[in-house]
């Protein structure tokens, strides 16, 4: 599965939220040492699994922005977002210009980026350990203990292969 690798600068990037707003990376990089960056097709079951833990680490760490990057319509992406009870921007990529410069062929990929663009943490598909590992790190970069990602009556794979993403023809 391929995606923009640790340590590659991370393309800037300008999309409209479900809420209207207009987010660039690089203004939310200014004021903020990361930012984790979520793709995802609404069809993705692995997805589902996904979004619901992110939402968790939005919860429990809400000073690090988290964006939910979709590339789906604006109608399918909030359905996606009130089933799965997200409340971090979700941002829309219909046209995958965004998809494209971030080299996806799966989805859920989620990227840390750092201050200076480049990308601290790169994550394809399902991987528990990975999720646990982006917890530890996301609590660091907010100055706090970590918090429990998952719980013992969480029932999640340790791997899931990611969906095909989007592609443009």
């Amino acid at each position: 599965m391929v995606a923009l690798a640790q340590g590659t600068k991370a393309p800037a990037f300008t999309l409209r939220g479900l809420d209207g707003s207009s987010y660039g990376l690089t203004e939310v990089l200014k004021g903020n040492p990361v930012i984790l960056a979520a793709f995802l097709k609404v069809s993705c079951p692995v997805c589902h699994i996904a979004f619901p833990y992110l939402e968790r680490l939005h919860r429990s760490y809400p000073s690090i922005p988290i964006w939910g990057i979709s590339q789906d319509d604006a109608d399918s992406t909030t359905s996606f977002a009130r089933m799965f009870g997200l409340t971090f921007p979700m941002l829309l990529d219909a046209e995958l210009e965004t998809t494209v410069a971030y080299d996806l062929t799966h989805v859920p990929s989620m990227f840390l980026i750092n201050e200076d663009r480049t990308i601290g943490e790169s994550i394809v598909g399902w991987v528990k350990s990975d999720l646990e590992k982006l917890n530890i790190e996301l609590a660091k970069f907010a100055g706090v203990s970590t918090v429990a990602l998952f719980t013992a009556a969480d029932e999640v794979p340790e791997l899931k292969p990611g969906c095909v993403s989007k592609r443009p023809v």
